[in-house]
């Protein structure tokens, strides 16, 4: 079989990849901007309690996880461009109603705002889309340059978000991510490219046959729990810390960004060498649950020393560069433990538990607030992520292999099945499974000693 250019990636790829990315952020940049300002905004307003900010800051994260996986199916019946446009209008709806309820001081009809934000659940979709504008080969750097849009989308949300509060305020933040999801509508239509073909991918979109199989895989569930809980802990911290850092610290809130901007920075940069440590000397477990260890110690010291802004600075320092670490750490876990057929399956299932934590943890943080004041929210996350920390030490060691994919045209099953044995055969490949109907095969390789020339001798020219 002869490739067309397999190594190569082509234009239209490139061009596809940074389009969606730029969607993926403009949207993620909307949810994000509030965090680090929105309780400093709602404790003024009359007659509302720290349980209902802490919902209407994690509220978006319920209507994520119910409809993201049923909007990505939908899109295979539909389109992907009418399912991304349909989640983006609703998520400009829910942005001016949560704009038109700030200005008349109603904290439910922000609660009502967010949870439309939520439901604008495109991510899938765009995924999908992705995956119908790529060839196999290429499908992991895409979906790495979308992915990757996720954490610099936070990290500019957490220093933006304090600085437009001063200039616009909070329904200026409101009406700019409304314009967001506006400007997200036009890259759709007058950048991205249209696909020709659009069908199910395995290894981006949920397949309702495989849920049993994942949802009973114990280590598959650990990785569950872990996004879970880390972004209860995130969005739970985000209920107390802004107001801890105005109000105990004694830090103006226009100044709040001074500690979010280094805080990031330097956890970002923290963070490095221990990716490189867990993947090129392989010690992806010992990492992994020493970044849990860090993520409970920095929320331990927030419980202890949240008076002192010096306290709070290093704290935050340890919880970003524990946080970025296992934010990059724990979708290659699920890349190494799922199926390579159920990858899709999995990785859906995964983001639907992050976005449940996160309203689980506004809703449990706004809670906490209320009863216990700051202490009990710091409490409560160390206690969470040290239970986590449990769960995560009977992790197995991971066998570190990648996710590879070859396009190998149409084939029956019978020639599918020979072709997979015939695939394993290769050195580095520890799992292939052939799907006929989906025209690919589906590699669990070691990319320190896989052979992908020989690889590729068996990928065929996807038809125009």
């Amino acid at each position: 079989m002869t490739s067309s250019n397999p190594e190569m990636i082509f234009a239209s790829e490139r061009r596809s990849a940074f389009s969606l990315a730029s969607i993926y952020s403009f949207r993620m940049l909307g949810l994000f901007m509030i965090l680090p300002v929105f309780s400093l905004y709602a404790h003024g307003l009359e007659g509302v309690t720290p349980t209902m900010i802490g919902l209407a800051i994690g509220i978006y994260g319920l209507a994520q996880a119910i409809l993201q996986i049923p909007f990505g199916m939908l899109s295979d019946r539909v389109g992907r461009k009418p399912i991304i446009t349909l989640g983006l209008v609703i998520f400009i709806i829910g942005s001016v109603v949560a704009a038109i309820a700030t200005h008349a001081h109603s904290i439910v009809g922000i609660i009502i705002g967010r949870a439309l934000q939520g439901g604008g659940a495109v991510g899938s979709a765009v995924l999908a889309l992705a995956a119908d504008l790529t060839r196999e080969e290429h499908r992991l750097k895409v979906m790495a340059i979308i992915g990757t849009t996720i954490g610099v989308s936070f990290s500019v949300a957490m220093i933006a978000g304090p600085l437009l509060n001063s200039w616009i305020g909070l329904s200026g933040i409101f009406w700019l991510i409304a314009v967001l999801g506006l400007a997200g509508i036009g890259v759709l239509y007058l950048w991205v490219p249209t696909p020709k073909h659009s069908r199910l991918h395995r290894d981006t979109q949920a397949v309702p046959a495989q849920f049993k199989e994942v949802l009973y895989d114990t280590q598959l569930l650990r990785l569950n729990l872990g996004i879970f809980t880390m972004h209860l802990v995130l969005t739970a911290l985000f209920v107390a810390l802004p107001v801890a850092l105005r109000d105990v610290a004694g830090l103006p809130a226009a100044h709040h960004w001074y500690v979010y901007l280094p805080v990031m920075a330097v956890g970002f940069f923290s963070m490095i060498p221990f990716i490189i440590i867990a993947e090129k000397k392989r010690r992806m477990k010992q990492i992994f649950a020493g970044a849990i260890a860090v993520l409970a110690l920095a929320n331990l010291s927030l419980f202890e020393f949240h008076g002192s802004l010096s306290a709070i600075v290093i704290a935050l320092w340890l919880f970003f560069a524990a946080f970025n670490l296992l934010e990059a750490t724990l979708p290659s876990l699920i890349s190494k433990m799922a199926p390579p057929q159920s990858k899709g399956t999995a990785m859906g299932i995964y983001s639907s538990s992050q976005f449940l934590g996160i309203f689980v943890g506004g809703w449990a943080g706004g809670w906490m607030f209320q009863h216990h004041s700051y202490s009990g929210v710091f409490l409560f996350c160390a206690g969470m992520t040290f239970l986590w920390l449990l769960a995560a030490l009977t992790m197995r060691n991971p066998r570190y292999l990648s996710t590879f994919l070859l396009n190998v045209g149409d084939i029956d099953r019978a020639k599918a099945q020979a072709l997979g044995v015939e695939l394993a055969q290769i050195p580095g490949v520890a799992e292939a499974v052939v799907i006929p109907e989906d025209r690919v095969a589906y590699l669990k390789v070691d990319n320190k000693v896989v052979d992908k020339e020989a690889l590729y001798a068996y990928s065929v020219a996807t038809p125009d």
